[in-house]
């Protein structure tokens, strides 16, 4: 949807990639709950036998590098969708403008709108990839319920 003219693409809005983010974090949450209880929860940010005097240094670490899943999913789609969404739309600009000015630039245009074309099918190509990352690290996520960590 995000390359049709004058559109947006949804996933350059990082409200929307996190929303989406979270319900992956949460149903994995969820599933991991109820496939091996609330106590698998708290191994993993407290593994067995740890020494009680890192206990209090390893539980908040453990803690923020579970979180980070969730941000590390949501700004990765985001910033790559942006980051060439925002990249086509100068690009448009500068042609529309060499457009304007008419004559010698007009001609000039050719360079702009081909250097536009070759990167609307990167474009596509970076949406392909970033859908296969995102179900890659989540069928990841869905391994360390199952299979363990």
């Amino acid at each position: 949807m995000g390359m049709l003219p004058y559109s947006d693409t949804g996933t350059s809005s990082l409200l929307l990639t996190f929303w989406v983010a979270f319900s992956v974090f949460v149903s994995l949450l969820t599933l991991m709950i109820s496939k091996h209880g609330i106590n698998y929860l708290f191994s993993l940010f407290l593994p067995h036998g740890t020494p009680f005097a890192i206990i209090f240094l390893l539980v908040p670490i453990e803690f923020i590098s579970y979180t980070f899943r969730l941000l590390s999913l949501s700004v990765r789609l985001f910033a790559n969708m942006m980051a060439g969404h925002t990249l086509l739309k100068v690009i448009v600009g500068f042609s529309w403008s060499m457009i304007l000015m008419g004559d010698f630039f007009l001609v000039a245009n050719i360079f702009p709108i081909a250097i536009l074309f070759v990167l609307i099918f990167l474009e596509i190509g970076v949406a392909l990839i970033q859908t296969y990352v995102f179900t890659i690290l989540t069928c990841m996520y869905l391994k360390d319920i199952f299979v363990g960590h």
